[in-house]
This record gives C-alpha cells, structure tokens and sequence, in this order.
C-alpha cells in the first residue's frame, strides 16, 4: 500500500513495506548505518537498530527513530540530517569510541573500518568527549584461522546474524550483559571467514600468514612454490581500484616472481585431478551401487561443517582430497623427485579465495611422510597487502606465464571458483566415460530454496538427480532431505560460501556489500 510521506521537505509516495532506510537509498539521500546489514543476493537482511547510528527526526516523535527499523506511515515527515539528528549521530559514534581501543595505526582493518570511516565523516576529532577504560582487554584470539579482538567489537551483531541465518551455524553468540557483553566463538566454527567479511571494525580478522611467507622467501635454502586457485584472479584487481572482474592472472604470475617465488603454478592442474578423481568414483558407485548421494569434498569449510553436524553422513561425501592438498601432495611426491629436490627444503605456499583452506591444510589426514603438503595458504587480502609491501603495482606488470608442467590445466577447472563447476565438470568427464558423449549444457532450476539449484541428466543411459547448494543452512537444508527421503539424488556440490569461491572469506570485502552474482 502507498504512503504519502515528506522526506527533507520534498513530497513522494512509496510502499509501506520500505523503512525509513529503504527510502532514504532509494532517492539518493545519505544515512549511516553499522549494525544494518543487507544482502539482496541472499534475500537476507539484518535489521537490530541496536547501533542507533542511523536515527531520524520525525515530525510529531519525540524521540529520534531508528531508520533502518522505522516503517512508513501514512503523513509522516522526516528529517534525515538536520543538526540535531547530526549531533545525536557525533554523540552515539563518540560513545562507542569510549569503549574502542582506538589503536588505528596499529590496526590491520585501518582505512577499511567502518567506524573510523564514519568518525570522519562525522567530524570526530582525536578529543573525545566520553573517554574511559575498556570493558574488554585489548587482545586477539585466535580460533583455527580467525582472530578475535572482543575490546574492538561494537555489538552490531552481524557476524552472528550471518553465522546463524545465512551459514546456519550459529557458532558465535552474545553473552552476558551490559559493558560485559562479549561475542563468544564456540566449538562449531567451520572457519569459512563470513563473519569476518561482514565485521565493520576489526573485531574479527584472518590470521595472516604473510610474515613468514616473507621469511622463507627471503631465504636461500628453500624452494619456494605457489600455487593460485581460480577464484583469486578476478577479486585482486579489486584491492588495486580495478573494476570488480578483472583478470589480472598474468600479471598475478609476475608478481609472485618479484617476490621471489621459484615456481609459481596455477591450481587447476590439482583441480584437474579432482575431475578425474571425482567422475571415476561417481561412475564406480553407480556401477557397484556405492553411497549414493555422492557429495563434492572439494571445500573444507563444507567438510568440517558435515563432520561436525552430520557425523552420521560422513559416508555421502568423496574421498577426494581438495584441489589445493591434491596438488601440493603431487608436488612434495613427483614434482620433487623429478627435479631431484628435497622434499623437507620446499616450501609450498597456496594464493587462496578462503580462510578454511588455513585450518585444512593442518589435517592430519593430509600428512605426507610428517609433512604438511601445503605450508601456508594465504589469502587473497595477504597477498594484496604483500604486493603493496613489496612496492608492485599490479597494474602496470608486464605479463607472465605459469611455469610447467604444473602449470598447464584443461580449462575446466576454471568454473571450479562458482557454485555449480565442479559438478559440471565432473559429470561432463563421467559422461564421456559411461558412454563416450557428455552433457555439455546442464539447465539449472531453482531449487526449493535460494541457493539450491537441481537438474537431471541422462548419461550411459542412467538417469542422474543432480543439485548444487552454496551457503551451509542450504547445505543443511539439502542433507536433511537427503536423510529423511524426500530427495533422491544421485550427486550433489555443496560450497560453503554463498556462491561459491568467488565469495570465499578471504576475498576483499565487496565496496556494495553485495555477494558475487551466481
């Protein structure tokens, strides 16, 4: 139903459905917001008015009203900045200030931090106005691959929002009360990095491998391998002003020469290997009626999730190893007897769209020999940092090539970083292999949720259910029908991250909020 409202003195009708908010961005007009979170991709949005950042005047109200929660009424007449709304505003970030640390210097999330960005769009100075001790001791912790600084937290509550809506977790909470609140982690976290991306200061961070990448690279008893997943060569241009999408591979290639990195190869060599691996033993639990549905196990934040919440279905998922253990492992074993290297003198460093690949590469079940076969895996957000460090810019390289062997691919891997390429590729292999033609175009419906897609497809003969899931409460959603009958499916990919890789943890944090499209 329409309103007709009076927003900064100017008459229009909108939906009654809208916020203050949703109207205010509509037309263009600027409201703060830290606790507001919304993601259209995910049809997700987090609405606390907690922070109070965004407050309005309303004719005819009292109090200020919270944009982001306030609905429209019929002759209502705002006022989005006039000078008091603008010194409540100064008034509530000061306040949150007092209980900062206010380090930004020293803070890895400066120039990127939400609130250090709206203090100074506020007009904060360095004075504040309600300066006084911390409630929590300024000091981080980590959890697998995630830092936690809770004297940094504001309470927005948006990692727990999407920990618990979107990935269906629900492994972080808020404890206690008042200026003991605390956001707590718990045992469940499967290290997949969302909660960092939408954290607005830098309560939570990855942990950053990046110094002692820099230390083996310096030194000359090493040998030093990289390998780049497919995800990460659209999303660095990002962190260099480059439009979203850029290829910037090649160039990528030149910069890990420069930092001294004695091979530098592409992952999809591994990935390749996860294809042939995958498609063989699909075709073998089809022939030999193996565990049917078959589940990718390409990405670690969905193993840990399965493990730790499905323990009972450990049987569905593939024995593969991921693209990154898989290809590390082929260069500790055949790469270093080829070329007669000490395996124990490599240093094996992965470029990664991801956090959980931090944690993966510790499994036990990986271990070669008592060897890690990965020794760092950084992410796209180290390696941006490490480029600027090293006084590269990304730009203006000239292009380079991937070494061989390990370096050439069939392209397929390519589609591995969106929800959907793996399964594509893999089916298209078990294709040719059933009976020697492969379905090239598998359509894709929308599922019973956002996020889940099915298909059919018929190859040797058989007919095969299909479904691609990415975001772990769809992850959720598709086992529970799996385990209570209602779906038969013969193989499913699931990937932790709403659309896949290409929205890892470790990636930049979009400008737009937004996620990559699917």
């Amino acid at each position: 139903m329409l309103k007709n409202i009076v927003m900064n003195g100017i008459a229009m009708q909108e939906d009654s459905s809208l916020t203050i908010l949703d109207v205010a961005r509509k037309h263009g007009i600027d409201i703060p917001t830290l606790c507001f979170l919304k993601k259209d991709d995910c049809n997700f949005t987090h609405r606390p008015a907690s922070c109070r950042v965004c407050v309005v005047e309303v004719k005819g109200r009292r109090n200020l009203a919270p944009a982001c929660a306030t609905y429209l009424e019929e002759g209502m007449e705002i006022l989005t900045n006039s000078y008091k709304v603008r010194q409540e505003r100064k008034n509530i970030v000061e306040l949150l200030l007092s209980n900062h640390p206010n380090a930004c210097l020293t803070c890895r999330k400066s120039n990127s931090c939400e609130l250090q960005a709206l203090s100074s769009k506020l007009g904060i100075s360095n004075r504040l106005e309600f300066a006084g001790p911390l409630s929590q001791e300024n000091k981080e912790y980590r959890h697998g691959s995630i830092l936690r600084n809770p004297s940094k937290c504001i309470l927005c509550n948006r990692c727990t929002a999407i920990c618990k809506e979107i990935q269906g977790i629900g492994a972080i909470s808020a404890s206690q009360r008042g200026f003991a609140t605390v956001i707590s982690d718990g045992h469940r976290c499967v290290n997949c990095g969302q909660c960092i991306q939408v954290c607005p200061t830098g309560a939570l961070m990855q942990y950053e491998d990046a110094t002692d990448i820099e230390k083996k690279l310096a030194d000359p008893d090493t040998f030093c391998i990289v390998q780049t997943a497919p995800a990460v060569r659209v999303s660095i241009g990002e962190g260099f002003g480059l439009e979203p999408g850029t290829d910037v591979s090649k160039k990528m290639v030149t910069a890990l020469r420069y930092m001294g990195f004695d091979r530098v190869f592409d992952t999809n060599f591994g990935a390749d290997l996860t294809i042939m691996e995958e498609a063989h033993e699909l075709v073998e639990r089809i022939r030999h009626g193996g565990k049917l549905p078959m589940i990718t196990s390409c990405c670690p934040g969905w193993v840990k999730y399965i493990e730790t919440q499905y323990p009972d279905m450990l049987d569905h998922p593939s024995s593969c190893k991921s693209p990154q253990e898989m290809f590390s492992s082929i260069c500790r074993t055949y790469y270093a007897q080829k070329y007669n290297i000490d395996p124990k003198k490599m240093v094996i460093v992965s470029l990664m769209p991801c956090t959980a690949k931090k944690k993966e590469i510790t499994r036990e079940q990986n271990m070669l020999d008592g060897l890690q076969p990965t020794d760092f895996s950084m992410t796209v957000k180290e390696f941006i940092s490490m480029v600027k460090r090293y006084g590269l810019d990304i730009s203006n390289l000239p292009d380079g090539e991937f070494d061989d062997p390990l370096g050439e691919s069939t392209g397929a891997a390519d589609i591995f970083a969106q929800t959907g390429g793996v399964m594509e590729a893999a089916i298209r292999t078990a294709g040719v292999w059933l009976d020697g033609d492969a379905p090239w175009n598998i359509n894709w419906e929308t599922g019973y949720d956002s996020g889940i897609k099915e298909s059919t497809v018929t190859i040797g003969g058989i007919t095969l259910n299909l479904c691609i899931a990415s975001g772990l409460a769809n992850a959720g959603k598709v086992l529970e029908r799996v385990r209570s009958g209602e779906k038969n499916y013969h193989f499913i990919e699931i990937m932790a991250c709403p659309g896949g890789c290409l929205n890892g943890g470790g990636q930049p944090i979009a400008k737009d909020g937004k996620y990559a499209e699917t």
